[in-house]
């Protein structure tokens, strides 16, 4: 992999700043429905039956992610032929139109069937732009890079989704605070909706002022659609382990983030304000740990972080939530996830540089684009199967089971992965 080396570190965290800022505009999008599940199940979605209406809601945020591996195919392809910048930006376009028919959509009390219809457009185009943007961002720093640093480079792409978390889960707190609660249910939820619109002309500015990075512009030949795509056939073996890998990550995230006001709220009665502060705290601790850990990645390798993370998610995941719903509470949660935080944020930060060193070169972007759009659509409906398979089982500890399965898909797929002793070095190439 060819390396750039910026002229400053000034200037590093100005490339990082702007590759960035289109990645936490995404994930805000993502939490905020998350957290205001039911109160856009009520709006869009109103039914009778207050578990099916909730279920629809999670439903309709799991589409999203069932867009996203076309996302990674088309969009990926055009960013492996065009280039990295121009196809940041496009999908920064697509986002930013998703983005406004959540928040601009009349209720089904208004406009009848027609609102749940647009909200579902409205998710389907975030997926699809969503589909290619992680796998941009990955790719865009793990070539910006200076030689040794990939793991903490790369790492800043999930650093900003944390980032995103927990502005949202503050914003939500300030929100709770401010607006009695039936006002916060009738209209105050759009309010987040609202001021990720206003985001945008401001990421798209950043966004433009990306330079594009010299190991694109040194490739002498660059594939078309079509090679590309022959190429990821050809190649889908490592594909399909690099799904298997991210499965692992996305699952865990989801549960740790979006899913965590829900689960608080309906599952274990907690308070609104309770639950925000344990996701701010959640998005906080994975801050920290994901640049420590991508930074250790680079010192010992990705092998190790993989393997171990997996193997304790494995073993800890359904007991430590057995525990919590035992005597629920507010330490019980926050301990809960804290400690699945350090796992998510110890795996994640060698997972994604691991992504972009294992996939080939000419399709760097579709590759890991499409082997993480596969994992999330999975990853992604974590809210919706949770809620299910608590309702299944009437085990709240259910979504354990769920992180359970993921960590074992992760730990073989990694094991598949590195089982070649020159994979292990890959860090140092």
């Amino acid at each position: 992999m060819t390396h750039t080396e910026p002229r400053s570190r000034s200037e590093s965290v100005k490339a990082i700043f702007r590759v960035v800022g289109g990645n936490f505009l995404e994930m805000y999008d993502f939490m905020v429905y998350g957290y205001y599940a039911s109160a856009i199940a009520r709006t869009y979605f109103p039914s009778h039956n207050a578990y099916a209406s909730l279920l629809l809601t999670l439903l309709t945020f799991a589409a999203g992610f069932v867009m996203r591996p076309i996302g990674a195919i088309v969009l990926g392809a055009y960013i492996d032929h065009h280039g990295r910048r121009k196809g940041l930006i496009v999908t920064l376009a697509l986002m930013a139109v998703g983005t406004l028919l959540v928040a601009a959509v009349p209720g089904y009390a208004t406009i009848g069937i027609l609102a749940p219809l647009l909200v579902l457009g409205g998710r389907l185009l975030q997926g699809f732009s969503a589909g290619v943007e992680l796998g941009g961002v990955s790719v865009y720093l793990s070539e910006i890079a200076t030689p040794g640093h990939r793991g903490f480079y790369c790492s800043w792409q999930s650093a900003s989704q944390q980032v995103a978390v927990m502005f949202a889960a503050l914003l939500g707190l300030l929100l709770q605070r401010w607006m009695p609660a039936e006002a916060m249910n009738d209209w105050g939820w759009r309010i987040p909706f609202i001021i990720g619109c206003l985001i945008v002309p401001f990421v798209f500015l950043i966004r433009r002022s990306l330079q594009e990075t010299e190991a694109f512009l040194a490739r002498k030949h660059r594939l078309a659609a079509g090679e590309i795509y022959r190429s990821m056939i050809t190649n889908w073996r490592i594909v399909l382990l690099g799904m298997a890998m991210v499965l692992m990550t996305t699952v865990s995230f989801y549960l740790i983030t979006a899913y965590t006001p829900t689960f608080g709220k309906e599952v274990l009665k907690l308070s609104s304000s309770d639950v925000f502060v344990v996701t701010l705290c959640i998005g906080l601790s994975n801050l920290i740990w994901l640049p420590l850990m991508g930074t250790l990645s680079d010192r010992i390798g990705r092998w190790p972080l993989l393997l171990a993370c997996t193997v304790l998610a494995l073993l800890t995941a359904y007991p430590v939530l057995h525990w919590l719903v035992a005597d629920p509470g507010f330490s019980r949660l926050l301990g809960v996830e804290l400690w699945l935080s350090f796992i998510y944020a110890s795996y994640n930060g060698a997972l994604v540089v691991a992504l972009t060193e294992i996939m080939p070169a000419d399709v760097r972007t579709a590759g890991f684009s499409l082997a993480y759009s596969l994992a999330t659509t999975l990853g992604g409906s974590s809210l919706a199967i949770s809620q299910w398979l608590i309702h299944l089982t009437g085990n709240n500890a259910a979504p354990g089971l769920w992180l359970s399965f993921a960590a074992l898909c992760g730990l073989m797929a990694t094991v598949l992965v590195y089982r070649d002793p020159k994979r292990r070095e890959m860090h140092r190439a």
